[in-house]
């Protein structure tokens, strides 16, 4: 599915199992790239042109355009002398991006070949066991997992103090069904970590239920909402939570606000959690939509596809919602119109019983 509005395309509904993979590895992850030091220092090309051809791929990315901005990155490592370590970077981030997880791979391989040192090399294989732990999520075998936990375990053997490293070769390790071995790693974490967040909780179910490391997580975040009151999913575990990706100036998001506003005083006093996230650009009609239309729960403006969040749940078109489970796990997406109701009652009402159960929250204590 492209980046578009619903309001020009199909609107389907459709769950996790096959449409939100590209979620897996991000979801489970301890660190994002953007954790990775070594390769994030790396200097842009030294070509005059190859540096043209890189700033373009920048703006490419900025816009959106990530098939452009992969071959010009790929395009300006090549007028480089093909050693421009920035170049690879940013060619694998982009990949991922497109869930290209062939060219991610080749991009780790070129890494590895130019890299200057060993962070470089360790954070070079920890990007290529990232890319064969999201590839999995597609897979009903287990090769994938296989070189995920390979490429992991070579990170580890250059930097033991990798901390997300040892968290993702965990997960891996589930995936293979060597439980004893991902719950070592995952108590391997604990020990190195401090004993706080969502992703300490985690590592504590994991440990206890390894089998539940190959369920999907929903992606972590922090953000600062319209009322000035931070937004976390560390904040919301024990309670489900309905993530709504919108815009004023899409019609099929208009067409769904009664249906929202609906929900909102439905389940009111329940432990649900509603967040509505905005792709617009234009702050001020962002406002005074809300103010104007009574959207009186949680929002945060993203500011269109390219945001942190929208990216990070890979939203590539609107209305979008994710359902996710008091335990944090993620249960259902929805692209344009769809009755979610139901599931959202059957998930208050497990979340109520399980609330002396062993969810993220009980995990903490």
């Amino acid at each position: 599915m492209t980046r578009i509005s619903a309001c020009h395309a199909t609107l389907v509904s459709v769950c996790l199992a096959t449409v939100f993979n590209v979620a897996f590895a991000q979801s489970n992850s301890s660190a994002g790239v953007t954790d990775l030091p070594a390769l994030s220092s790396a200097q842009a090309p030294s070509s005059s042109k190859a540096e043209k051809l890189y700033s373009k791929a920048v703006k490419d990315l900025s816009s959106g355009n990530y098939q452009a901005a992969l071959s010009g990155f790929q395009k300006a490592d090549q007028e480089d002398g093909g050693h421009c370590v920035a170049c690879e970077f940013e060619a694998y981030k982009t990949a991922m991006h497109l869930e290209d997880y062939a060219a991610a791979r080749e991009q780790t391989a070129l890494l590895l070949n130019h890299a200057s040192g060993p962070e470089q090399q360790a954070e070079a294989h920890y990007l290529a066991g990232e890319a064969c732990l999201s590839e999995g999520g597609y897979r009903i075998f287990e090769a994938p997992f296989q070189q995920a936990d390979s490429e992991f375990q070579a990170a580890l053997k250059i930097q033991p103090d990798n901390h997300a490293c040892v968290f993702q070769d965990g997960v891996a390790l589930a995936h293979l069904h060597r439980y004893a071995d991902a719950k070592a790693r995952f108590d391997e974490y604990m020990k190195a970590v401090p004993n706080s967040g969502a992703q300490y909780a985690r590592a504590q179910l994991f440990s206890a239920q390894p089998e539940l490391a190959r369920k999907r997580v929903a992606p972590d975040f922090r953000v600062t909402g319209l009322d000035g009151k931070p937004i976390s999913l560390d904040s919301m575990i024990g309670k489900v939570v309905l993530l709504d990706f919108w815009a004023t100036w899409c019609g099929p998001c208009r067409q769904a606000l009664p249906k929202m506003k609906e929900i909102a005083k439905e389940f009111e006093g329940e432990p649900l959690v509603i967040v509505s996230i905005s792709l617009d650009a234009d702050e001020g009609e962002w406002k005074s939509f809300i103010t104007k239309n009574g959207m009186t729960w949680a929002q945060y403006r993203d500011g269109g596809f390219d945001g942190e969040l929208a990216s990070r749940f890979h939203v590539n078109a609107i209305p979008t919602t994710f359902t996710i489970d008091a335990q944090g796990f993620l249960q259902d997406q929805q692209v344009g119109s769809g009755e979610i109701e139901a599931k959202l009652k059957e998930l208050i009402d497990k979340a109520k019983q399980d609330s002396k159960g062993k969810t993220l929250a009980d995990a903490r204590n």
